[in-house]
């Protein structure tokens, strides 16, 4: 099967997902490169492969296959999987030098500013819009610069050099190499002149950790927190706002509860988290020795795609998973992964999520689509899944 799977509308699952979870939980699929990988598409695989650490980041081992053709492949390149800070006490000690500085708390602290910012961009809006130019995007990229205190005025840039490391088709090597040498040069900048004048800002506090005697940041691990801070931190986040708007939009009675009960928030937002049929390309990993998966053996040397949006719909996890139940509790979705690799971020993405609707709800009430759902267009040829634009009126 060739992969990733074409879905019947930009809102619904692939049909494989449904009859692969059944059928074949291990299936063998052929990526763009023309390699063959695995993959798995069952809640309880996926959750156990994320936390094995025999399924490792070393995706560029001469048997891992090529998840793009050979003019590319984005963040998946020779780009940073092999490095100290992927796996092993190397990952475990940059998570400890993180977590003193990107806590709950700090992210908490910044509800108040995006809340600003949602209205600020709003005011600007006018109807017909496209809210995820005129919001989704704008917002997350605004909060992730001022928390590691880089100016928004460079967000063009910010756009490009994150299109360029999350696309597996769009880009030739030479303009990856390129947007990641801009890209990386940038930062490096932005990381001495933190080292030299400090501000109030993550990456001067991570970099006065990196010159204290209880734990040491090199540069270049500095550089590369940065650079993944920057691109997870507002990509992710602006594609979700749109599919999250999108799909309430799209059943007005899921709108309608929210407006007439705001106590739904956090549960709607973890459940949009669940219910996103794009959610990714999905997780790889390349398994560096023979494990067993269900009543499937997966030998050494195997490449194996993680699909955390069929996970989050298997329905021996959760009741009425093909529906969205915006009260569900619990709901252990793996949206942002599971295991020591689950996602550093996903604190500041539910602030985000959380403020931006509760502000749209507050300020938007009759929100509606200005298109049939039927119409909404997917972002092609990204890692990460979204909408091209959300057409919208009130």
């Amino acid at each position: 099967m060739d992969y990733p799977f074409a879905p019947p509308t930009a809102l619904d699952p692939p049909d494989e997902w449904e009859r692969l979870r059944a059928e074949c939980p291990v299936s063998r699929i052929r990526m763009a490169s023309g390699d063959e990988a695995l993959l798995l598409t069952r809640y309880d695989d996926v959750r156990a492969l994320l936390a094995d650490p025999r399924f490792t980041h070393h995706l560029t081992k001469p048997d891992a296959a090529r998840l793009a053709d050979s003019e590319s492949g984005g963040v998946f390149n020779e780009q940073g999987f092999d490095s100290d800070m992927s796996s092993g006490e190397g990952h475990r000690r940059w998570r400890r030098m993180m977590s003193r500085s990107f806590t709950a708390k700090r992210v908490n602290e910044l509800r108040p500013r995006i809340e600003e910012i949602a209205n600020l961009l709003i005011d600007d809006m006018r109807p017909p819009a496209d809210l995820i130019k005129g919001l989704g995007f704008p917002l997350p990229v605004s909060v992730i610069c001022e928390l590691l205190g880089v100016s928004a005025e460079h967000r063009d840039r910010f756009s490009h050099w994150s299109d360029a490391m999350l696309n597996l088709t769009r880009y030739s090597q030479d303009e990856l190499n390129t947007a990641a040498g801009e890209f990386h040069a940038f930062m490096a900048a932005h990381v001495r002149a933190k080292r030299d004048d400090p501000g109030d800002d993550l990456i001067s506090e991570l970099a006065v950790i990196m010159d204290s005697d209880d734990g040491r940041m090199s540069e270049m691990e500095l550089i590369a927190t940065a650079q993944g801070l920057l691109v997870a931190g507002h990509e992710t986040t602006a594609n979700m706002i749109g599919k999250m708007v999108a799909m309430l939009l799209s059943d007005r009675s899921r709108w309608e509860r929210l407006l007439d009960d705001r106590g739904l928030i956090p549960s709607a937002v973890e459940e949009a988290l669940r219910f996103d049929a794009n959610p990714n390309f999905g997780i790889p990993r390349y398994v560096s020795e023979e494990v067993t998966v269900g009543d499937e053996t997966i030998p050494a040397g195997s490449t194996v795609i993680t699909n955390i949006g069929s996970a989050n719909r298997d329905s021996c996890t959760f009741a009425d998973a093909a529906d969205m139940v915006l009260d569900r509790r619990p709901n252990p979705h793996i949206a942002f992964g599971a295991g020591p690799h689950s996602c550093l971020g996903q604190a500041l993405a539910r602030v985000e999520l959380q403020t931006v609707l509760a502000v749209l709800l507050d300020r938007l009430p009759g929100l509606e689509l200005a298109i049939s759902p039927e119409e909404l267009r997917r972002r092609e040829g990204l890692i990460v899944g979204g909408l091209e634009e959300l057409p919208v009126r009130w």
